[in-house]
């Protein structure tokens, strides 16, 4: 038998192996513009809120020490994206990281949290490593899930009316959509609260909340999206 099979142990360690890292792309809603958390990097610049993996440590577990230890934040839901293996993504050495995303309302992040905007899915900052690609992904994950409820993720909190609705939606999906066909495809997914919004938020309007879990007609992809 050879020294290999002999010794088990030693012939996993004769492999090199990356240090795991957690990122995580937490976006928002705020003044009209659909946005993303990051925070200042120790070695200079922008990056989204990311870590290490410990010894003998989930990646979940990760992720909730980034947010806490990085942006102030916890008890955030969020999941896992897909993993960025790229030789070359971090100058410091072979560093595979795991992206994660959550999407929620601004009222849960820090008053004083950075929020540059996302337009497209491109961040209005320059980001470390691939961080850029990261955060196009969770934009691409947001759309998916918008397409299928109403703000699964409460970013227009528990209340709102349809045009709240529809403008968050034309910045989720990036493009106009006609006021009438967007109300008849989410109406179903909505129930009204009987009062109608503040005056000195415009001309007052129908206030509605999410019914149940909101879910969209299939055929409402197409209206989001533009693609059949």
């Amino acid at each position: 038998m050879s020294e290999r099979q002999d010794h088990p142990d030693r012939a996993f360690t004769a492999y090199d192996r990356p240090s795991v890292a957690v990122d995580v792309a937490v976006l928002t809603y705020l003044d009209g513009e659909l946005r993303v958390l990051v925070v200042d990097h120790r070695l200079g610049g922008r990056a989204l809120p990311g870590t290490f993996l410990h010894r003998g440590e989930r990646l979940a577990d990760a992720a909730e020490r980034a947010l806490r230890d990085k942006a102030r934040i916890t008890g955030l839901k969020f999941r896992q994206l897909r993993m960025f293996d790229d030789p070359g993504r971090d100058e410091r050495g072979w560093v595979i990281s795991m992206a994660h995303t959550a999407a929620v309302p601004v009222t849960e992040l820090p008053p004083d949290a950075t929020l540059p905007a996302v337009d497209s899915g491109v961040v209005d900052d320059e980001l470390a490593f691939d961080h850029a690609d990261m955060v196009r992904l969770a934009v691409d994950d947001l759309r998916a899930r918008y397409a299928a409820q109403a703000d699964p993720d409460r970013l227009l909190g528990d209340e709102f009316t349809v045009l709240d609705l529809r403008r968050l939606y034309e910045v989720v999906f990036d493009r106009s959509l006609q006021k009438d066909s967007f109300r008849r495809h989410v109406v179903d997914a909505l129930d009204t609260t009987g009062r109608l919004s503040h005056p000195g938020q415009g001309r007052p309007a129908e206030l509605f909340r999410r019914r149940g879990a909101a879910v969209l007609p299939a055929q409402a992809a197409v209206l989001l999206t533009g693609r059949v």
